[in-house]
């Protein structure tokens, strides 16, 4: 008892910043999401400057946009930007055009780049690994060294003119392949093995087992696949005749309103807003999967 006695008066002899335990420095992740947040914050205000410019001109009169000094918000709304190009071209003949020609391109590339994808990741057979090398090595061929060939094969198959002039040479892209294949490779094989064991063909299996585990791939090719031919420019300016009819939405504003409304910035605002309606909403009904089918296939 004594020992134990002697050791508490020590104990009550230290001083009190010897008994009182150290506090543990304060963490500096509270400091960083501050910073991080910030930097979120003035990066999505310089972004998204650009598209809140594009609707204030869209709906703004001409006098306030010609008005001395800088103006954030309209004076007087108005919507005579959007009737009056409307009325004058047409436009929705355009949209039409520009929508018909994304959405058959981007189903016929999809289900391509899919079973594309799913052969080169998931079968094997003699010289895949150099097939798919050969394929990808189009990628370093540029679209302009192309163009005179494809407008004369165009030509000859008697699309030229057409929307199917169009599509057919854009339907299916080695990109969208390389994008599927990195996606299917991180599928354990077990799984389609195991179809397979239950009687399952390649095709059942890539169907009921690996394609309902697609969605983030499925939001990536249809996102960049439908943006990519949405804005097409270069290659619908050629295989399309003069006819205004079969202008696609790009060609329209560049060739017709832009001609008639050099300086009259609100008609071309507001067209240019109908045109990027669509990807705005697409993106925000694929947002959830899109980074995520990204990441999954291997790109950074």
């Amino acid at each position: 008892m004594s020992s134990l006695t002697d050791v508490f008066e020590v104990a009550g002899d230290l001083p009190e910043i010897a008994r009182t335990p150290k506090r543990a420095p304060k963490p500096k992740h509270g400091r960083l999401l501050w910073l991080r947040l910030t930097a979120a914050i003035v990066i999505t205000v310089v972004m998204a400057f650009p598209l809140y410019w594009m609707l204030l001109t869209a709906f703004s009169t001409r006098a306030d946009l010609y008005a001395p000094g800088l103006h954030l918000w309209p004076r007087h709304l108005t919507l005579d930007n959007f009737v009056q190009p409307f009325e004058a071209f047409p436009v929705w003949r355009w949209f039409g055009n520009s929508l018909f020609i994304a959405v058959i391109v981007t189903v016929i590339t999809v289900v391509c780049n899919l079973l594309a994808g799913y052969a080169f990741a998931k079968l094997r057979f003699r010289g895949r690994n150099a097939l798919f090398l050969l394929l990808l090595s189009t990628m370093m061929i540029p679209p302009q060294a192309i163009i005179v060939p494809q407008f004369k094969l165009s030509v000859g198959l008697g699309l030229y003119g057409s929307l199917w002039s169009v599509i057919l040479p854009e339907a299916a892209v080695i990109f969208g392949v390389f994008l599927a294949r990195q996606f299917f490779i991180a599928i354990p094989d077990e799984l389609v093995e195991a179809a397979r064991v239950d009687g399952a063909g390649h095709f059942r299996a890539f169907w009921s087992v690996v394609l309902p585990l697609c969605k983030p791939l499925l939001a990536v090719l249809v996102l960049l696949t439908f943006m990519g031919e949405w804005n097409a420019f270069g290659w619908p300016l050629v295989a399309l005749s003069g006819d205004q009819n079969q202008f696609t939405l790009p060609i329209g504003i560049v060739a017709d309103l832009q001609g008639q409304y050099t300086s009259n910035y609100g008609a071309i605002m507001a067209i240019n807003l109908l045109m990027i309606l669509p990807i705005v909403v697409l993106f925000v009904a694929f947002q959830k999967y899109f980074v995520e089918g990204l990441a999954r296939s291997g790109l950074k």
